[in-house]
């Protein structure tokens, strides 16, 4: 008998093909993008197109000049005198505030009435504004009514020039930064600790750790995470000083606390010289964005080890 062969099917049946659906989550990152777009991506995208002409405000024509603002900014001092106080800043206050925060949290880890007022107390000036954390410091270190000179009266020392002298401007702007910002990094370390198994200081302790063994060896390497937030957040912070130094010293004395941004001010908004302010403004976002890669990148390499 001749057999009877069934057609073969190639591929799976296909069922009717279903429309496209909008996905209504669209529309509410929809205000989000807007508002990004219209306030931090065109500024962008102008800003960088600003510094490549000479665009000074005030006159109908703005001539390119391709990379002459960049290469004006080599050869200008003053701008490499604004960006070595701005590390100088930067690094001072970013060690100092990580280290004595760390410090601090270790001495308020544990919950009672005492330490939550010192939490409180060394978490204040972080929730005040800068310029005002300015004012303050600038009226108590004034020389003629300040408080901290008539004190240094009263014991029989004549008391230095704080924000007057040039050796001694930028160490007191450094210290009143560390002031301002320590309780944030304490709270964020703070976080951290009470994360931190009790277990494994249990264990450690039975090993024979003693205080510094078990800190070393279980809380650093638990607060990996938040050290590195609050590096990078302190490293981003004092890359963009401005408001302290402003408030207090406006730079001088003789730009030895001018800051990166405290130029670019200078230049876009009092000698209304766009396209150089511009082009100061995209130096210092590439330094950001570099520092804070290879604050990443070395964190990477020290959770791998």
């Amino acid at each position: 008998m001749a057999s009877t062969q069934l057609p073969l099917t190639r591929g799976r049946a296909r069922g009717p093909r279903r429309k496209p659906q909008f996905n209504s989550a669209y529309l509410f990152i929809l205000p989000s993008v807007l508002l990004i777009g219209v306030f931090i991506a065109e500024p962008i995208v102008q800003s960088g197109w600003m510094s490549l002409h000479d665009w000074t405000v005030g006159e109908s024509h703005h001539k390119f000049v391709g990379l002459d603002n960049y290469t004006a900014l080599y050869h200008d001092s003053r701008f490499w005198n604004a960006l070595k106080v701005t590390a100088i800043y930067t690094a001072a206050v970013s060690v100092g505030q990580v280290l004595l925060g760390l410090a601090i949290a270790s001495r308020l880890r544990r919950t009672t009435w005492y330490s939550a007022l010192l939490r409180t107390a060394f978490f204040f000036p972080f929730i005040a504004s800068l310029v005002v954390s300015g004012i303050i410091w600038k009226f108590l270190l004034d020389p003629q009514v300040g408080l901290v000179d008539a004190w240094f009266s009263d014991i029989g020392i004549s008391p230095p020039e704080w924000l007057q002298s040039t050796s001694l401007a930028l160490p007191t702007v450094i210290a009143v930064g560390i002031w301002k910002n320590v309780g944030f990094t304490m709270i964020v370390l703070l976080a951290g600790m009470q994360q931190i198994p009790p277990h494994l200081y249990e264990a450690a302790s039975l090993d024979g750790a003693g205080p510094w063994q078990r800190f070393r060896h279980v809380t650093l390497p638990a607060l990996r995470p938040a050290l590195l937030f609050t590096t990078l957040i302190a490293t981003i912070t004092g890359l963009q000083l401005f408001d302290l130094v402003f408030a207090m010293t406006s730079g001088g004395p003789i730009f030895h606390t001018e800051s990166v941004v405290m130029y670019l001010y200078q230049k876009g908004f009092v000698e209304f010289q766009m396209g150089y302010a511009s082009a100061v403004a995209w130096i210092l976002f590439v330094i950001i964005l570099a520092v804070s890669a290879l604050q990443l990148r070395l964190s990477r390499f020290r959770d791998a080890d």
